[in-house]
C-alpha cells in the first residue's frame, strides 16, 4: 500500500516502516543463513568453510547489486514526495533499461572472474571447487536477485515496505525447502544451496513484478517510456552507481582480510564464517533503519520539508541506538550457543574463535547504528560523494586489518576489522551529515520566511 512520509509524526511514520523492514532484511538474511546451516550440517565444514570463502565474493557482487536498485529507487522515491505522477512513471523505465543492462554487464564479470578471483585470495586447495561451483551457480542467477531488489525498492520507494515481506518470507520458506531437498534428497552438493537461493530468489521477483502491475499504476509506463533521455539515465546513475560502487567498495576490504583469514586455516575460516552470518542478522534491523531513513529523507526532500528530515533523523537515532545495544548484549551473551547451530558435536574451537567474533563486534553495533543512518539519509538527499569516500574509508581500515592486525594478533585480529572499519566510516558520514543539515535548514528557513 503506497504510503506518503511527508505529513504524520516522523517517529511513528519511520517506526512503522521499519519494522516490516527489519523482518524484511531477517529474512533474507536467512537465505544465507540456511544456505551455511544446512551445508554445515548436510555436507560438512569443508563444505561450510567453501561457503565462507565464497563470502565476501558474493558481498562484491550482490552488494552493488542492491546498492545500485536502492540508488535508482531513490529518484523514484523523490519524484513520488514531489507528487510528480509523470516523472514517477518516467523514473521507473528508467530503473527496468538500467538494471536489465547492468545485470548483463554483472553476470559476465562475475562468471569469468570466480576461479581466478578464488585463486587471488588463497582459498584452501580442498574447498576451491566447491566454492568455485557455489559462485557460479549464484551468479548466473544474478538476473534473479537484480529483479527481486529492483521491483521491491520502487515499491518501498512509494512508502509500502509490507508488500515486499511478504514475498520475502514466501522466499525464505521456499528456500529452506528446496536446499533441504537439493542437498539431501537429490544429492546435488553445494551446487544444490546455490540453485535454490536462486530459484527462490526469482519467484520473489516475479511475485514484485505481479504486485506493481495489479496494484501501483503510479508505476506503469508504456513502451515508448523504454527509450530514455541521456538527462534521465543520467540523474539516476549519479545516485546508484556510487552506491552501487560504495557496496563493492567495502566489499574489497573483506576480500583483502580474507586472504589472511585463509591462511589462518579452515577452522578460523569456518567459525568466521558461522559468526558472521549471525553478526548479519544482528545488524539487519540496524540497517533497516537506515533503509527506512532514505526512503523518508527521499520523500520529504522532493516534498521541501527539511524541519521533517531533521526531526525524523533525531528520533531513529534513538531507537536505533537502543536496539544496537540489545542486539550486541545478546550476541555476547548468547554466542556459543548460537555458533553451535552451525557445527556438529566435537567442533569446539570453532564455537571459541566465533563467540570471540561476536564479542568483538556486538560491543560496537552502537557505532554502526550511527553509520547507517547518516550513510542512509545522505543518500536520500541524492548526495553519493561522501557516502563512497565513507566506503572508501571502510575498505582503507579493513585492508589494514587483514595486512598488519591479522599478522600482529591472528584471529582477534581480523575480528577487529569490522569495528575498525565502522569508525573508519561514520567519522565523516556525521561531519558530512550536520554540515549538509545546517545548509539546508537555512534555506528551508529563509524561503518559508520569503513567501
Amino acid at each position: 500500500m503506497v504510503k506518503d512520509l511527508t505529513t504524520g509524526s516522523p517517529a511513528k511514520l519511520i517506526l512503522m516502516f521499519t519494522l516490516p523492514l527489519i523482518v524484511g532484511n531477517v529474512f533474507q538474511q536467512l537465505y544465507l543463513l540456511s544456505d551455511t546451516l544446512i551445508v554445515g550440517r548436510l555436507l560438512g565444514v569443508s563444505a561450510l568453510a567453501a561457503v565462507g570463502c565464497s563470502g565476501c565474493l558474493m558481498f562484491f557482487m550482490i552488494g552493488f547489486v542492491i546498492g545500485f536498485t536502492a540508488g535508482l529507487s531513490i529518484c523514484t522515491g523523490q519524484r513520488f514526495g514531489a507528487k510528480d505522477e509523470e516523472g514517477m512513471k518516467k523514473s521507473a523505465a528508467a530503473c527496468v533499461v538500467l538494471s536489465a543492462i547492468t545485470t548483463v554487464i554483472v553476470t559476465i564479470f562475475g562468471v569469468i572472474m570466480v576461479r581466478p578471483a578464488l585463486i587471488f585470495l588463497q582459498t584452501p586447495p580442498e574447498v576451491l571447487d566447491m566454492a568455485c561451483t557455489f559462485l557460479t551457480v549464484i551468479f548466473l542467477g544474478i538476473v534473479a536477485t537484480m529483479m527481486f531488489n529492483m521491483s521491491s525498492n520502487l515499491i518501498r520507494a512509494l512508502g509500502d515496505s509490507k508488500t515486499p515481506l511478504y514475498f520475502l518470507i514466501l522466499g525464505c520458506v521456499l528456500n529452506i525447502i528446496l536446499e533441504v531437498v537439493f542437498i539431501g534428497v537429490f544429492n546435488w552438493g553445494i551446487q544444490g544451496a546455490g540453485f535454490a537461493t536462486v530459484l527462490a530468489q526469482l519467484i520473489n521477483g516475479g511475485c514484485c513484478v505481479y504486485y506493481i502491475k495489479k496494484k501501483i499504476p503510479l508505476l506503469h509506463f508504456e513502451l515508448k517510456d523504454l527509450k530514455i533521455s541521456r538527462e534521465i539515465a543520467i540523474q539516476h546513475l549519479k545516485v546508484a552507481l556510487p552506491m552501487g560502487f560504495q557496496a563493492s567498495i567495502i566489499a574489497i576490504g573483506a576480500i583483502i582480510l580474507q586472504v589472511p583469514l585463509n591462511n589462518l586455516g579452515e577452522v578460523a575460516v569456518a567459525a568466521y564464517a558461522a559468526a558472521q552470518k549471525i553478526d548479519m542478522i544482528a545488524v539487519m534491523p540496524l540497517m533497516s533503519f537506515g533503509m527506512a531513513m532514505a526512503a523518508y529523507t527521499a520523500q520529504n526532500y522532493g516534498a521541501g520539508r527539511m524541519d521533517r528530515i531533521k526531526t525524523g533523523v533525531n528520533k531513529c537515532i534513538l531507537m536505533s541506538g537502543g536496539f544496537s545495544i540489545l542486539a550486541g548484549m545478546i550476541n555476547i551473551c548468547l554466542g556459543p550457543i548460537l555458533i553451535r547451530l552451525f557445527v556438529g558435536d566435537g567442533q569446539e574451537q570453532v564455537v571459541e574463535y566465533g563467540h570471540i567474533y561476536l564479542i568483538v563486534n556486538g560491543s560496537c553495533y552502537l557505532i554502526l547504528s550511527l553509520l547507517f543512518i547518516y550513510r542512509y539519509t545522505l543518500q536520500g538527499l541524492g548526495q553519493s560523494i561522501i557516502p563512497t569516500f565513507a566506503g572508501i574509508m571502510e575498505l582503507v581500515m579493513r585492508a589494514a586489518a587483514g595486512l598488519f592486525l591479522v599478522d600482529a594478533f591472528g584471529y582477534i585480529g581480523a575480528c577487529w576489522a569490522n569495528p575498525m572499519a565502522w569508525i573508519g566510516s561514520c567519522v565523516p558520514l556525521m561531519i558530512a551529515f550536520y554540515i549538509t543539515r545546517k545548509s539546508l535548514l537555512k534555506k528551508y528557513y529563509e524561503h518559508k520566511l520569503s513567501v
